[in-house]
Parts: structure tokens; C-alpha cells; sequence
């Protein structure tokens, strides 16, 4: 377990709402392992904060405040999303853009999923411009969860041991970033 005192505060979202979606489980997954190296995190589902629409950052929208909320109190995020036509889901992209300011200086790690071979690399490449666009710092390391129908059973459980011991370098990264840029945050002036 790294060291994290002060304890960084990082949730995970899972970026689908198709229903019997896979990356359920690698989402859970995630989440379970960053409690055990040491984050703080709230598992967070795209399903419960569907705006069916573009709310713009700027703009005030009591749809929007529980999601703001707490990315303004987060110390970073990890989203974990499969990979749909080269790409993310809609619905993430519609929440990641209703806020903008409380990204800033924070880092992003991005997991992907998929049924196939690649693991969700191709969308994991399409969100990265996206999270720089956001004033976020992407992770350099990613994780991929490759033929995830494979990886757990039924009820969510990891049928691949070793896939603990590969998050190492993932968890890391974030909580070295976190931890820097939660520094850097609170030396800044406030405006």
C-alpha cells in the first residue's frame, strides 16, 4: 500500500448505462482494489446521473450539482468504460461535460473494457484528448480488461488472480499525481 496521508479521495465511474453491461464488474473490481491500496472512493454510475441532455459547465443545473459536488471534493477519478464503434459511451461524455472547473489539475485514470482482444484501447486513446480538454492529467499508464466475458463469473468475481498485481503501477501513478497536484492546488492563490 502506498502512502497516502493525507488519504486522496478518488471515486470511480463506471461510463455505461447499457443494460447487462460486462464492465459492471471491472468497475466493482477497480473500485474494491483502490479501497485495499489505500484511496478513499465512492463508486459512482453513470445510470444515476442521466441528464438527457448538454448541460453546460457554466451553467446552473440541479442535475448537475451531486456529480460537481464531488468532483470539486475529488483528488482525481478513474473512469472505467468499454470501448462502443472505436469509442465512449455517450452518456459519459454528456457527464464529464456538465462540469469543467472542478477537473482542473486533478488527474484522470481511464480503464477500458471490451469483449475482444484490445481491451478498450481504442477508446481509451479517443478519451485522453478529452480529459486534457478538461484540464485534467491523464494517466500514462492505463488498464485494460480484454475479453471481459473471460475475466469474471456470474456474480462479478475476478476468475484472474493476478490481475491485482498489475494495477500496481496504475494505483502508483495516481496516487503519486494526486498527491502532487492536490499539493499544487492548494499552494495556488485563490482567484
Amino acid at each position: 500500500m502506498a502512502n497516502l496521508m493525507p488519504q486522496l479521495n478518488v471515486p470511480v465511474l463506471l461510463g455505461t448505462a447499457r443494460q447487462e453491461r460486462r464492465s459492471e464488474a471491472a468497475a466493482r473490481f477497480i473500485h474494491a482494489e483502490m479501497l485495499k491500496y489505500g484511496f478513499q472512493s465512492d463508486y459512482v454510475d453513470v445510470r444515476d446521473h442521466l441528464l438527457g441532455a448538454t448541460v453546460a459547465a457554466w451553467q446552473a443545473d440541479a442535475r448537475t450539482d451531486a456529480w460537481r459536488g464531488l468532483m470539486a471534493r475529488a483528488d482525481g477519478l478513474v473512469i472505467v468504460s468499454p470501448e462502443y464503434n472505436h469509442g465512449y459511451p455517450g452518456e459519459l461524455k454528456l457527464l464529464l461535460d456538465c462540469a469543467y472547473k472542478e477537473y482542473a489539475q486533478k488527474p484522470i485514470g481511464v480503464c477500458g473494457v471490451s469483449n475482444g482482444v484490445f481491451g478498450g484501447a481504442r477508446m481509451i486513446e479517443n478519451l485522453r484528448p478529452v480529459i486534457v480538454g478538461l484540464q485534467a492529467a491523464p494517466l500514462v499508464n492505463a488498464v485494460s480488461f480484454p475479453k471481459v466475458q473471460d475475466l469474471f463469473d456470474a456474480a462479478g468475481n475476478c476468475l484472474e488472480p493476478e490481475l491485482s498485481g498489475r494495477l500496481k503501477k496504475f494505483f502508483d501513478e495516481l496516487a503519486a499525481l494526486a498527491a502532487a497536484l492536490r499539493t499544487a492546488r492548494q499552494a495556488a492563490p485563490q482567484a
